[in-house]
């Protein structure tokens, strides 16, 4: 399936590339760094033609991405470190930093060889309960009910409805389909017990023949004590906390901190918020984040850093290295600050 979004955004990458436009313009918008976000580096992915697939990119590219901004200057450096550059306007060259948002297991036995390799140092955004199993990978959980069904049946709010999931075609419209409905239409705190019972009322064995994906506690304390690895929060149930009320949005942002201090020791001062868009993170979000004592918060809109992110520091923008864009050339070009004001209106500061 070709996304036509995706083909819109190649082809600007690539006019920008081929015109010369991208790296004319990076002394002027290029910024002072970057933020990389990260979720899953694999080489061996359980399900290569999977729709969740842009989540994953290749450890090799991983390894040559970091040679070539190396190579082109950028200093790789913790988040806390690049939390004080970001304060100081840039002084001391441009600089990276790299992120990673679940606790994916190839973080630690695919990614961090390769870091390890370059010295570059990693946050790793961690929600307790998809670690434990309260919450769930639903994105993940949604795509496997799909593949094992030609049809399913959908009880929601407005009455029962049969799926077709008989071809490809018809499987990425029912993902999408179910995904829309889990996320809009099901209350926040109601999606587990959603997701559980459309698979039950499918016959399909929640849990079954999968992976463990994400690393377990034990693996956390050995990440943690890592001299690359900072480990960060990413709410307790990895929510979208636009959809929560004052009160669970201030229990997901601030109690991570005492659960991740309870079970590895150390009291994270770095935050992300789950999905990151506009309808999950807004002012008020940022202001619970603040409240609760983080040093910085990141959100998953498109941008690089600039001095003024001084003033933002819990609304911090990245540049997503994924699936969809496995091109040292394509991340240049977003590195070089062109892409910033494309995707955002034309704003140049990305904040919320």
């Amino acid at each position: 399936m070709i996304d036509g979004g995706e083909a819109i955004r190649k082809l600007a990458l690539n006019v920008a590339r081929y015109t010369g436009l991208a790296p004319l313009a990076k002394p002027f918008v290029g910024g002072i760094g970057a933020i990389l976000m990260l979720h899953r580096v694999t080489a061996t992915p359980e399900k290569p033609n999977s729709v969740n697939r842009h989540l994953n990119i290749a450890p090799a590219f991983l390894d040559k991405l970091i040679a070539d901004m190396k190579g082109r200057g950028y200093a790789f450096v913790s988040l806390d470190e690049a939390i004080e550059r970001i304060k100081t306007g840039g002084k001391g060259g441009q600089f990276a930093t790299i992120t990673a948002d679940d606790a994916y297991r190839d973080n630690m036995t695919e990614a961090l060889p390769v870091l390890a390799k370059h010295g570059a140092p990693i946050t790793i955004y961690v929600a307790p309960g998809l670690i434990d199993g309260a919450a769930d990978l639903w994105w993940d959980v949604i795509e496997d009910i799909v593949d094992t069904s030609s049809r399913l049946t959908l009880k929601s709010a407005a009455g029962s409805m049969v799926i077709d999931c008989s071809t490809p075609a018809r499987k990425i419209q029912a993902i999408v389909r179910l995904n829309g409905w889990l996320t809009l239409e099901v209350p926040e705190q109601e999606q587990g017990a959603a997701l559980r019972e459309l698979a039950r009322s499918n016959g399909y064995e929640f849990g079954s023949g999968r992976t463990c994906k994400l690393m377990s506690w034990n693996e956390l304390g050995a990440m943690a004590a890592h001299p690359l690895v900072t480990l960060g929060a990413h709410t307790v149930n990895h929510r979208n906390l636009k959809r929560l009320s004052e009160t669970d949005a201030r229990h997901e942002i601030g109690d991570v901190r005492r659960i991740l201090k309870e079970k590895l020791g150390v009291e994270p001062r770095h935050f992300a918020y789950p999905y990151g868009y506009a309808s999950a993170v807004g002012c008020r979000e940022v202001g619970f984040a603040r409240d609760a004592g983080y040093a910085s918060a990141v959100t998953t809109r498109h941008g690089v850093l600039r001095a003024e992110h001084a003033g933002f520091l819990h609304a911090l923008p990245r540049i997503s290295i994924n699936g969809r864009y496995q091109s040292v050339a394509h991340i240049r070009t977003m590195l070089s600050g062109v892409t910033t004001p494309l995707a955002n209106a034309g704003k140049m500061v990305v904040t919320i």
